[in-house]
This record gives structure tokens, sequence and C-alpha cells, in this order.
């Protein structure tokens, strides 16, 4: 698919509501009505300046319940010690607060960025909510910062240290998972075989050295141990002292003993090597563009945006910036182009269907914990990506996004769409189910049957719905029936709002119709 303009430069067609409604799309979790107009009233530029704006780290998850002894109803358990059963109590409340995080309707690009940085330095199989909160954490607060430091930071994070044996590399045992993955998934990519043992951007040998410069980092506090706070701490005596010197690959360089600062050294070389700008701006445009990157694009699009991090000394700000406001994003062969990811499907559903979350603590964190295990249901679980290299959808080729749909995948969608919009599920211990009638008070004309198809479309839809498509939906709000009749049953409950048998009458025709709207192929596109 290839697309027409292949340009960097800023936007300088209408900015209108399609245009706003795609920038939402791609760079939030919560694109209703209510942010796309938002985008749409600041503008291009002020749309994209809001989307960057950096945010003050939200308050941690709290104890919801009376499971956790030790901690009150209502405060934080991060910096509380375990006791026996509280481990998986704290991952649900994790869980939760996490997808409030994703689920806030507010213009703003951080969370999609945390999940990009997640899947980029994917973890699994770390049982212990504390250094998964810290390790969470580590990315929201680097999530629109300098990626060499974020590289820094995760290298000697707890999670990350467990997970791919950084606690165990010392001296005498050299281990080189995190050193392997370092090159090869993290920072500069494999690149193609030049040789035995050298794949164009390093080598094996680099690898081996870098474990050496690695060593004597370990994980302190891991559920609980020794009844210390989850962390990473360097032990000096299983450190390997001696000199390292990396490939030609790096200009053979050699690393001289610095203890605990040798792997910040060895960071900073890495990134001397411009492929660690074009390795990061393809990851970044598979993310937020298209999978298919084609030797123009390569060219044109992730070169540009590769000297504009070097320039900006990796800084990823003006790499996003310059990437949203540019001609190529609002190419529109790029619009709709992708599959929405489990929360991509979930959360915009959830919010533009009007499920309201409940009002106690305890419950609301169960409405949460309830889409964390809906996203699990569609192969998207959060803290536990299945492969190091990410989910395939975002590197795996030639199928890419279509992996988030399958037969078994695609059935649990339509089964999450009529628990929304008919049945309605149990969240704690209250029952929610969608507010139809509150999401279609907010279009323009919903007493037309017409306008209110083709408006809520407008919402639900990347592109514009066909004139067959408004007389396929029209047949599910009011089968077989003139316009007129939706008209007339619509306008009676609006004069009798307080009467129930009304309103269920209205919510019934409703939820026929959105359950076929939110099953159609154009739902899962954006």
């Amino acid at each position: 698919m290839p697309p027409i303009n292949l340009s960097l430069d800023p936007f300088t067609g209408t900015f209108g509501a399609k245009e706003a409604s795609h920038l939402v799309r791609r760079t939030t979790f919560v694109h209703n009505e209510s942010t796309r107009n938002e985008a749409l009233g600041l503008g291009r530029q002020g749309a994209v300046s809001k989307l960057l704006e950096v945010q003050s780290i939200p308050s941690p998850p709290l104890n919801y319940g009376v499971f956790d002894l030790f901690v009150p109803i209502g405060q934080t358990w991060i910096n509380s010690i375990y006791v026996d059963g509280t481990q998986q109590y704290r991952r649900r409340s994790l869980q939760a607060w996490t997808i409030e995080q994703m689920a806030k309707e507010e213009l703003n690009i951080r969370e999609k960025m945390v999940l990009f940085w997640h899947n980029h330095f994917a973890i699994s199989d770390i049982n212990d909510p504390h250094f998964l909160y810290k390790y969470s954490s580590t990315l929201r607060e680097h999530a629109l910062g300098n990626f060499r430091a974020l590289v820094k930071a995760i290298t000697i994070d707890p999670a990350m240290l467990r997970f791919l044996n950084g606690n165990s590399n010392t001296n005498q045992r050299p281990n080189e998972n995190y050193a392997r993955e370092l090159l090869e998934l993290f920072t500069i990519g494999k690149g193609p075989i030049a040789g035995p043992g050298d794949y164009t951007n390093y080598t094996e040998e680099d690898i081996g050295e870098i474990a050496r410069i690695l060593t004597g980092w370990t994980d302190i506090g891991y559920r609980g141990q020794a009844l210390q706070q989850p962390g990473s701490t360097f032990i000096n005596f299983r450190h390997d002292q001696g000199t390292k010197q990396l490939s030609h690959r790096f200009n053979n360089v050699v690393i001289n003993n610095a203890n605990q600062f040798e792997y910040s050294n060895l960071i900073d070389i890495i990134f001397e090597q411009d492929e660690v700008a074009r390795y990061i701006s393809r990851k970044l445009y598979r993310y937020f563009i298209y999978y298919d990157i084609t030797p123009e694009i390569e060219a044109t699009i992730i070169e540009g945006l590769a000297q504009t991090m070097i320039a900006n000394d990796y800084e990823v700000l003006p790499v996003l910036s310059q990437l949203f406001n540019s001609q190529h994003f609002f190419e529109s062969e790029l619009m709709g182009c992708q599959i929405k990811n489990p929360m991509e499907f979930l959360l915009p559903l959830i919010s533009n269907m009007k499920l309201i979350p409940p009002d106690t603590l305890g419950d609301k964190y169960g409405f949460n914990a309830s889409i964390f295990v809906g996203a699990g249901l569609l192969d998207m679980i959060y803290f536990q990506i299945p492969q190091v290299a990410g989910w395939k959808a975002y590197y795996q080729e030639p199928v890419y996004y279509r992996y988030w749909i399958n037969n078994v995948t695609l059935g649990l969608r339509s089964t999450i769409v009529d628990l929304v919009v008919i049945t309605g599920f149990r969240a704690g211990s209250e029952r929610v189910i969608a507010d139809l009638i509150g999401f279609i008070e907010n279009l323009p004309n919903p007493s037309d049957p017409n306008d209110l198809i083709i408006d809520s479309g407008r919402i639900l839809f990347t592109h514009d719905i066909s004139a067959s498509q408004v007389e396929e939906y029209k047949e599910a709000l009011i089968p077989g029936l003139p316009d007129f009749e939706w008209t007339v049953e619509y306008n009676n409950y609006l004069a009798n709002p307080d009467d129930e048998v009304l309103r269920l009458a209205i919510h019934a025709r409703l939820a026929t119709m959105y359950r076929r709207m939110l099953n159609a192929p154009d739902y899962h596109l954006q």
C-alpha cells in the first residue's frame, strides 16, 4: 500500500474532523467525540502540543478491599512489606490501576507511549507486583524523555535484571541474555548477516564483552525478601574488572573498568552509532503509522526521523512532534490501515458506549480489572508479553497487525460487544451496561435515523459510512419500518424520560444497531 505523500514537512491541508479523529485514534486509547472535538478546536499544532505535554506521575495503586490487612483501604501498598496472601491481591490492584491510567479521557499520549516502551522492553513472569510497579514507573517517567536515558534506566531495573538474568551475570559465570537483547532488540538491531558471527551492526564477540561489562548488578527485595523494597544494587566483587574491547563494528573501542558506572559508559558508546536512531524510528513508525516500510519510506521518513533524533541527542519529543505534524502522517492512504490491538479495541468501546465505572473504590477497581482480563483474552496481557521481541503484531512479517484477529479472538471481540451493549456484566458488586441513550444524546440530530447512523459512524469508524451501510444499520434499528417510526418513538421517549418501558424499548433498538456496527470490519480498523 504505497502512500502518496512521503514528506515530513508540516501538513498543509485542512485539519478537519477526519484529520483530528485520525490523530487522536493513533495517539490515545480513548478517542471519543470529546477528545476529537478538543483536538479539532486546538488545531493541528495545538493538538499535537497538547498530546505531547509531559504530565506528572500519577498517584500509585491503592488497596481497594479488606484482603491487604496491613494497608488501610484507600492507601497505597507500594511501600508496604509483603504478608502472606497479598501478592496476588496487589497484582490485581496494579492491573486495575494500569487500566485506569490508560482509560483517562484526555488528549495526552503518555499511556500510548508507555505501552510502546513496554512492548519494546518486554518482560514476563515477574511474580512481584512491587517489581512490576517499579518497572512501569520507569517506563512512565521516561515515556516522552530521552531514549538513551531510558535504556540506562531499564538496564538496571530490577524487573529487567530478573527477566533477562542480569541478576545472575557475574565475573565467575557471565550471562549473555541481556547483552544480546540490548543490541538485537533494544538499541541497534541485528542488521543483515555479514559473515560468521557478524550481524553488520555488532558481532558475537561484542555480546560476550558486553556481558562482562554488565556483571555485578543484581536485584533486591524480590517478593519481600529480607523485608527490602524492590530495587537494584551493584556488587563490586561480582564485577569483571578487566579491560574489555568491542569489535570493529564499534571502532574497536576499549572500555576500562568503571565498576557501577561501566554499564552507562557502554550505552553511551552504543548510542554513538547512528543506526540506533534508525532502529527506534522504524519501531515508532510501525507502532503509529504502518508496518510496511518500503525503500522509499526508509530513505525519506525513517532517515528524516532518525536525523531529528540524532540532532536532538536522542530526545523522543522532537521526533514525535515532527511525525504527528507531518504531511505523511495525515496521508489518507494511511488512515484505517491498522488493526486495533486489544486495548485500542476495548477502551474506546467502553468510553464511546458510555459504560460508566462504579463509584466505590472496590467496584471501580473490579471494573478495571475486568477490562484487563478482557484484553488478556484477546491476546494482550500487560506485564506478560509472550516473546522477548514483543507482541508479534509489531515485528513479525508478513502478518504484523493481523495477529490480533483470528477465529478465537474475533469471536471473543463479538462476545465483549454483547456484554457491553446488550447484557452488561458484573464489576465488583455492581452490574454495568452501556448507556446508549446517553451516547446518542450528544449527537447533532439523533431523532433522524439517517443522521443518527452517519454521525455514529463518524465517531466509531475511520472512514465515512456508505449509503448501503446506512440502510443496513437502519434495518437493525427499525427493521421494515419507515424512518418516521424512529423519530416518533424517540421523541416520545424525550417527552417522557421517566417512562421505563419507553427507555428500555429505545435502548433495545439502539443495542441491536450498535451491536451490528461494532462487529463490522470497519470498527476493528484505525
